[in-house]
């Protein structure tokens, strides 16, 4: 079991997805007449919201150029664990023929995935209330309390999953103490929970097309003589594991004295005579 070497990057996938949802939100600013004096993009990076506030302290001069701007948002992963009520059957499987034509004879098999949830943090940072609010109500009406995203999970095994990506809370934190030399950063923190499975490795195996079995009378004797032969191959011969196929049948007699070679794949004399 352990030992062999996979990775699929699922928790990647999950983790670029979230990142995506909040990639594109925009903010107004608008002067006491109502017209609009700036647009801009609200930045997204990856890391706790400690790094962002040690950035701004260590910048506390607020003539600089190199303080970091707000607002922004910030995301980082905060617990992973197991799912038990969304266990699926252990010993299922889910299978695929390989799509290139050296390897159409194989199929590839897993187990099916194990469910977890990824607990992760979003933080939207911004130095005034209004700011903070135009962020917020950009992401929570979407949350009912839950956005679903269809990730390729397995691109291999052709499998597509959707993540239900779970709003569970919202905090706010206002750092102003009210020291005209301190960077104030009004802070919403929104605890999601995304909903995803991980797979164990991939397996291939060649698929079996043709099932021979002979059949022998007089087992007690110590050369026995085969009496007939029940064949079973696929209908079309060419056919996928994963095609609609039927079977065809074929039952031979004989009566000579030979033996399947299971090395050559040929009728023998027996060595028993």
């Amino acid at each position: 079991m352990l030992g062999q070497q996979f990775y699929h990057e699922t928790m990647r996938k999950v983790i670029i997805s979230f990142g995506t949802l909040f990639n594109n939100i925009n903010l107004v600013r608008k002067n006491n007449a109502g017209a609009i004096t700036q647009t801009m993009k609200v930045p997204l990076a990856y890391g706790p919201k400690q790094k962002w506030l040690s950035r701004l302290d260590a910048d506390a001069n607020l003539n600089t150029k190199v303080a970091i701007t707000l607002p922004r948002l910030g995301f980082e992963i905060q617990n992973l664990a197991y799912d038990p009520a969304r266990k699926l059957n252990r010993v299922q499987k889910f299978k695929k023929v390989k799509g290139s034509s050296d390897d159409s004879n194989k199929l590839d098999s897993q187990f099916m995935p194990v469910p977890y949830n990824l607990d992760m943090e979003l933080y939207a940072m911004a130095k005034n209330s209004d700011d903070a609010l135009q962020i917020i109500e950009q992401i929570v009406p979407f949350f009912q309390p839950d956005y679903t995203l269809t990730i390729n999970d397995m691109a291999d095994m052709g499998v597509k999953r959707d993540v239900p990506i779970v709003l569970n809370s919202i905090s706010y934190e206002d750092s102003y103490r009210g020291d005209y030399a301190e960077r104030r950063a009004i802070i919403y923190t929104l605890a999601f929970t995304a909903k995803f499975y991980l797979y164990g490795p991939v397996t291939s195996a060649k698929v079996i097309k043709t099932v021979q079995v002979d059949q022998y009378a007089n087992l007690q004797d110590q050369a026995p003589k085969r009496e007939q032969r029940y064949t079973v191959t696929p209908d079309p011969i060419t056919a996928d594991s994963d095609d609609d196929f039927g079977f065809s049948e074929t039952v031979s007699f004989f009566q000579d004295a030979k033996d399947r070679d299971l090395t050559t794949g040929t009728d023998k004399t027996s060595t028993n005579d």
